[in-house]
């Protein structure tokens, strides 16, 4: 029999074995998240050969080297990428909503030896021969939010929450932006809606929120507010922390995912995010920061840094991906991708079904597909580290659990939603990628006359079940 002394109390252990392993031990070599790349990646890149790390972690050297068209694209990686490829590429975004812009540290990320199949590249470089036709309910601005919108560059969907859209650019051009009506340059297939960094703009979406005493809530977001200057973060995050009835806001960037060394290396712009988060929390009112990692391929050494700086700083971050069929499609990916944000103290909040995003059905995927990952997931990590798989319905209807549909009829591939504190007695709709549907019924999609019926039916169905 073994005593151990705690405090004022002897503790008696006793038993040839007094501790039981109920459940096997884990082999080490199975813990794959905590194992974060430090390695020089980017000098696969044979223009990058001689760049050491003190250059490659520098913002501006990032900004200086970023692949802003297809020639750019082409003399970096002509070497390690095939020639039909390349042209593949061209073809790609010729088609394309979004123009081209990739960080290095992205680009360098990215599997060249078999990059049809990199979960990355699939995010920002479009193949001519993966791209698929659109489904005819697919629309730039899916989700309405200019209509929506009392002012220029502001949502107001929800009864207690804004959208602020303060620029129109990005550090990178998501493939898959729900915004491609207005982010970015003008491409050959789209003509933007204007969002440019405006404070003129910015003062009328300011009394329009002053004037609305039941918002608490915004987002700042674009475009991506990494491409706001350290005094315009200050500008607008002072803004909103004056105004009474705000009580939490969230800048949301994508920049953290790829290129996450500005937030070790620029500190003019980290001290501005910081200055607003301490202010806040002397006032009690939330600040944090919302970002967008996909996949755990995008998370590296330098994206522990970069969150261990912010963490130390108190500033909050969580993670909203972006569901993409072979990018984060598979439960085994997605849990990957969960473990390892909780690693790096990212908060994993939501995974967003595809948007209906003109250009991009080759990424989306099925309504069952969400549901069946998020059932894998759901227990493989700390309920506050497991994301909300959600639909943001078409037409305005905010964002609904996936699971939480009035109906689903998978032979049509349609799913209705239902959002009664948002636009009660309305009835929003999703749809399933043309490719998971019979020839018939892919047929009938390209049918206005049973394209109607198909809707009518199932939209009744779910008016019938509605409770």
């Amino acid at each position: 029999m073994n005593e151990v002394q705690i405090d004022d109390s002897t503790i008696k252990i006793g038993g040839d074995d007094p501790i039981k392993h109920l459940r096997p031990k884990v082999a080490e070599e199975s813990i794959t998240w905590r194992e974060l790349r430090r390695d020089a990646f980017w000098q696969n890149i044979p223009g990058w050969k001689e760049v050491d790390y003190e250059t490659f972690i520098s913002s501006k050297w990032q900004e200086r080297n970023a692949i802003t068209n297809p020639k750019k694209l082409i003399k970096a990686v002509q070497d390690i990428a095939s020639p039909e490829f390349i042209e593949d590429v061209k073809a790609g975004f010729a088609a394309a909503p979004m123009a081209v812009r990739i960080s290095p540290y992205a680009l360098a990320l990215i599997d060249w030896e078999d990059p049809y199949n990199d979960p990355i590249r699939r995010q920002f470089l479009p193949v001519g021969s993966q791209l698929e036709p659109d489904h005819p309910m697919l629309t730039l601005d899916s989700l309405h939010e200019q209509e929506d919108s009392p002012t220029k560059g502001l949502t107001h969907r929800y009864p207690d929450k804004a959208l602020f859209l303060t620029l129109d650019t990005c550090p990178v051009y998501c493939r898959f932006c729900t915004r491609s009506y207005a982010v970015g340059l003008d491409t050959e297939t789209v003509e933007k809606v204007q969002l440019k960094a405006n404070e003129e703009r910015w003062a009328l979406a300011f009394k329009y929120m002053r004037e609305r005493k039941e918002l608490e809530d915004v987002v700042i977001s674009g475009g991506d507010m990494y491409r706001l200057k350290p005094d315009q973060i200050r500008e607008i995050g002072h803004a909103l922390l004056d105004i009474p009835h705000i009580r939490r806001f969230r800048f949301a960037t994508k920049g953290l995912a790829i290129q996450p060394m500005k937030i070790l290396t620029d500190t003019d712009w980290v001290d501005a995010v910081t200055e607003v988060t301490d202010r806040g929390r002397k006032m009690h009112k939330e600040v944090v920061i919302h970002t967008h990692f996909n996949t755990a391929n995008e998370v590296t050494g330098i994206s522990q840094d970069a969150m261990n700086l912010l963490f130390e700083r108190g500033i909050t971050v969580r993670n909203q991906s972006v569901f993409q069929r072979g990018v984060n499609d598979d439960p085994d990916q997605m849990t990957e991708l969960v473990r390892r944000l909780g690693y790096i103290n990212v908060h994993p909040y939501y995974v967003y079904v595809h948007d209906l995003v003109q250009g991009t059905e080759d990424l989306r995927t099925m309504v069952a597909t969400a549901i069946r990952v998020e059932k894998r997931v759901r227990g493989a990590t700390a309920g506050f580290n497991t994301p909300l798989f959600v639909v943001d319905a078409p037409g305005g209807g905010g964002k609904r659990d996936a699971h939480s549909y009035e109906h689903y009829d998978r032979e049509t591939g349609i799913s209705v939603y239902t959002a009664p504190a948002v636009k009660k007695g309305e009835f929003f709709t999703y749809f399933d990628p043309l490719r998971s549907l019979n020839p018939d019924i892919q047929e009938a999609w390209h049918n206005p006359v049973k394209r109607e019926e198909m809707l009518n039916d199932v939209v009744q169905t779910a008016k019938a079940r509605y409770i």
